[in-house]
């Protein structure tokens, strides 16, 4: 029984296995044609052979009547030689074209048995001939479908050998024991190819996931080089990729497109203040607002941090152009939910014009970068178009930067100093050093100019040194009772040896560190909180004080305040302006002032340019002033005779209260 379960198993079809199933139907059917040529030829031969010696209904209608269906079978596989089956029609398929076989095996040995007494001993051998040659055929045709050749070999040969063995003659005997042997040797080919077969299936198969596979780490490592993980956008090398080829595209039919950059206002805060996984979220969700921006050839990129850009990759107009900048802005403007807190953010944009604004993509580029400069510093969350304008002040940028990269320092630099009032005393009780720019080309430069420029070429380290030394050569000269307050930038307190560095320049002076006052902007303690704290507390540790600048200008000043070891708070003059005026700077004032009597800090209020102001600010409890009202800034050679005027007056206004 157990040859038989095997056999049972070797006939079946294999279900299981879909790629081998089409794999036989492909390849059995590009034989149909051979095979029922061979069945049509061979049976017309012997047909025509007997035609004479066999009845008609034997040597015409039945050979004509099997002739018919294989041609019928033959159209029936043309018309659907292409189609595409499904998994259950390709098993349909395959147990009907084993049923035919079946039939057409016992249609044709029933015929040539049949056919077979009748006739001369060359007729009957032409039929012997006819039923090999034809299962020979017919087998290597089937060889595809193993249970359907089997199946035909196994009718053909049990049929014909049990005739010719039944027939009694030893001639017969003997071609029956042959065709036996000829069955065995066919069915042993038929296995053999079978699994010749299979395996080749499998191995194409494995091929091809094997293909299929290496082509997904491809595309793998296409997104990896060239899309951000973190926002789904193009990254740096896939946008200026783009860019290259638009330019050529650009420059071969003389058209034009637009470049921008993107940069978030604000986002340094949110890392800082809720952790950096807030500010991936933040990033994930400019990306989505940017995506959902609908424009026709609009592509947008991550090019690294919280910078991104944009290509239009055909020309628009100045109008067209503000009005998607301004979309743009608008998206990256409205409130993102960050750790169940609402954190408020812009987005500013500089655009720039190819080929007005440069002929290659490195120009362009730069121009692009030179528009968003100009609106952080002026227009913030507002698009910007670069144009003439731009390319002077470039042009002074680049002049100013080269003039302070071979400036000397010692003798170009001077200072400057602003004094800071007691509203009780009547005293100056401090100065504020403030760093002027002589330049023999320049003339005299803006401190706003040169300082922002110091500050991005990382030049400010040595403009520091010359200015803080010279202050203390100053204070040395002072009364005790005055102190210095000198600004530092984000660069000077970046790392513990630069902060280092500035104890060893106050220690070498022989000026008591405790007259020293280190003014910090909330801007640059945004650059590295934890450097900056770290740097601060050096400098505290020494002996000097620390004073938070521009106080209500940054993103969230409170929190620095309680965090940082500050002495001292300057209340900006953007508060003071109107602060005699209008009721909620009035406000302000106030509760700054309070805040500082509370922790303990002296608060200074800067800014102030009339009697009133004063009076206002006295009257909401200010102590510590400074402003035009009381002093411009003054050379250090006018210092002496300013403080003797300020004694005088400070006796005068006592005496005559």
């Amino acid at each position: 029984m157990v040859w038989l379960a095997r056999s049972k198993k070797m006939l079946s079809v294999v279900e299981g296995d879909r790629e081998l199933m089409r794999a036989q139907l492909h390849a059995f059917s590009r034989q149909v044609p051979l095979l029922y040529f061979i069945l049509l030829v061979n049976t017309a031969a012997v047909a025509a052979t007997h035609l004479d010696s066999a009845p008609a209904w034997l040597s015409f209608y039945i050979p004509a009547a099997l002739g018919v269906l294989c041609m019928l079978r033959c159209v029936r596989w043309w018309r659907r030689r292409n189609r595409t089956m499904t998994d259950t029609q390709a098993i349909k398929e395959l147990r009907s074209v084993t049923w035919l076989v079946g039939l057409f095996g016992v249609a044709f040995s029933g015929w040539s048995l049949l056919l077979f007494p009748y006739g001369s001993a060359y007729q009957q051998a032409q039929v012997a001939f006819y039923m090999a040659t034809t299962l020979v055929g017919s087998m290597f045709c089937l060889i595809h479908l193993r249970k359907a050749a089997l199946l035909l070999l196994c009718i053909v040969i049990l049929s014909f050998s049990g005739f010719l063995v039944s027939s009694g003659s030893p001639v017969f005997f003997a071609m029956a024991v042959d065709m036996t042997l000829v069955g065995v040797a066919l069915a042993v080919v038929i296995q053999l190819y079978w699994r010749t077969f299979a395996d080749a299936v499998n191995a194409q198969r494995e091929l091809q996931a094997s293909q299929r596979n290496t082509q997904r780490l491809s595309d793998d490592n296409y997104r990896l080089a060239n899309l951000d993980s973190l926002t789904g956008l193009p990254n740096r090398r896939s946008f200026f990729s783009s860019l290259r080829a638009i330019s050529e595209q650009a420059l071969e039919t003389g058209g034009g497109f637009n470049v921008g950059l993107i940069d978030l206002d604000g986002f340094k805060q949110v890392n800082d203040i809720y952790g950096h996984a807030s500010g991936d979220f933040v990033l994930q969700e400019v990306g989505t607002r940017l995506l959902s921006i609908g424009e026709t050839g609009l592509m947008f990129a991550r090019l690294g941090g919280d910078e991104f850009g944009a290509i239009v990759r055909h020309k628009l107009s100045n109008e067209a152009l503000v009005e998607l900048g301004q979309r743009i802005c608008d998206a990256l403007s409205q409130p993102y939910h960050v750790a169940d807190n609402i954190a408020e953010l812009s987005g500013t944009i500089g655009w720039a014009a190819f080929p007005e604004a440069g002929s290659t993509v490195a120009q362009v580029f730069e121009r692009a970068d030179a528009a968003l400069y100009v609106g952080k510093e002026n227009r913030r969350g507002k698009p910007v178009i670069f144009s003439t304008d731009h390319e002077t002040q470039m042009r002074r940028l680049s002049l100013v930067t080269q003039e302070l990269r071979h400036a000397d320092l010692e003798t170009e630099l001077f200072l400057e100093f602003q004094p800071i009032y007691d509203l009780l005393t009547r005293r100056p009780i401090g100065l504020e050093a403030l760093g002027r720019w002589h330049n023999a080309r320049l003339g005299m430069v803006r401190p706003e100019e040169f300082i922002r420029i110091a500050e991005r070429t990382e030049l400010i380290l040595g403009i520091t040194d010359v200015l803080l030394r010279q202050a203390l050569a100053q204070v040395a000269h002072w009364p005790a009772d005055l102190y210095l307050s000198f600004n530092l930038s984000a660069i000077d307190i970046s790392t513990s040896a630069r902060a280092r560095r500035l104890i060893d320049i106050v220690a070498a002076s022989g000026v008591s560190p405790h007259r020293v006052t280190f003014e910090i902007t909330e801007t640059a303690l945004t650059r590295d909180f934890e450097q900056a704290h770290s740097a601060m507390t050096m400098l505290k540790q020494a002996g000097c004080r620390m004073s938070l600048d521009d106080f209500g200008t940054g993103y969230s000043s409170l929190s620095y305040v309680h965090r940082l070891p500050f002495d001292a708070i300057k209340i900006d003059r953007s508060f003071v302006t109107d602060v005699d005026t209008n009721s909620a700077s009035k406000k302000i004032v106030k509760s700054v002032i309070d805040l500082c009597r509370n922790l303990g800090l002296e608060c200074v209020v800067e800014g102030l340019e009339t009697p009133l102001q004063a009076k206002v600010v006295q009257a909401l409890g200010a102590r510590a002033v400074q402003g035009y009202l009381f002093s411009l800034p003054m050379r250090a050679s006018a210092i002496d005779t300013f403080l003797w005027a300020a004694l005088a007056q400070s006796h005068a206004a006592q005496t005559h209260p």
